[in-house]
């Protein structure tokens, strides 16, 4: 069992991408804070470069806040699903958090991390300005 549960950790980090070590991210807005843990590919590294911004986000299909970054990231590997915590991008320039899980359609997202705090914080109608920057 023990084995399994270390070949399902496996398969899933090369899913997503490794974990940055010391890359974390701190999500700051009028309606909380939450951290997240990047995973390594060019866009999350090509967005560490930029912090910290401000972007503003405003919700799309009661699932998750959406907003377009001061420049696009380099594309990285796309996935179709997503859990309530993902970070994602969507297009070039376009950074999601996605406050509930679900599937997008082609050609997916790239997967940026993984909010570690309460992510329902987004989970409301209307814009909101976040802020993003290193945690520390």
């Amino acid at each position: 069992m023990r084995r399994l549960s270390s070949i399902a950790a496996g398969v899933a980090l090369l899913w997503t991408g490794h974990a940055m070590a010391q890359d974390r991210i701190l999500i700051s807005s009028e309606w909380g804070n939450v951290t997240a843990e990047l995973v390594d590919n060019a866009a999350t590294r090509s967005l560490v470069q930029t912090l910290p911004i401000t972007v503003e986000m405003h919700d799309h299909l009661r699932q998750e806040k959406t907003g377009n970054l001061p420049a696009a990231l380099p594309e990285a590997a796309r996935q179709r699903d997503f859990s309530s915590g993902t970070l994602g991008l969507w297009g070039p320039d376009h950074f999601v958090i996605y406050y509930r899980s679900g599937r997008v359609p082609q050609p997916g997202i790239v997967i940026l991390g993984t909010v570690t705090g309460d992510v329902s914080i987004f989970d409301r109608p209307g814009p909101i300005s976040v802020q993003v920057q290193h945690a520390r």
